[in-house]
């Protein structure tokens, strides 16, 4: 597939006016979180919510991290996530809950990032006074 990089913008999920730009982010679907440099989250006030979460590493090295809650923006794209505070060494990531939940995924021909397309929901039951969501009609 190939490997692309992307620019988006970090904000405190509490205080929308507090942001940074995180210039480059590896765009990796192996990863399921977002990989932030520590420095960037704590200089815009994101708590650590979940502390010495383990992770295992591309090489097997096992590790733990903090965690924290964010909103991520692409372009017109935004959502809200948790992020991991990036050590020194570790490499910035946006990972796939994160692209999830910014509705996108990723073009390997032309190695960038495209809208994924409607969201899909489960049809309600149309029976009076059932609250199942039915696979039938």
């Amino acid at each position: 597939m190939g490997t692309f990089y992307v620019r988006c913008k970090v904000e405190n999920h509490v205080d929308r006016s507090k942001s940074v730009v995180v210039p480059k982010l590896l765009v990796d679907t192996g990863s399921d979180y977002t990989w932030v440099p520590a420095k960037l989250l704590e200089k815009i006030g994101v708590q650590h919510e979940k502390k010495d979460l383990p992770f295992v590493m591309a090489n097997g090295q096992s590790i733990t991290r903090s965690v924290g809650f964010a909103i991520v923006r692409l372009d017109k794209y935004f959502t809200i996530d948790e992020v991991v505070f990036a050590e020194q060494g570790d490499m910035p990531l946006l990972g796939a809950r994160t692209l999830e939940g910014l509705n996108l995924t990723v073009d390997p021909k032309r190695k960038r990032l495209v809208a994924s397309g409607p969201l899909l929901a489960a049809l309600s039951c149309r029976v009076r006074g059932c609250n199942r969501a039915c696979l039938k009609e």
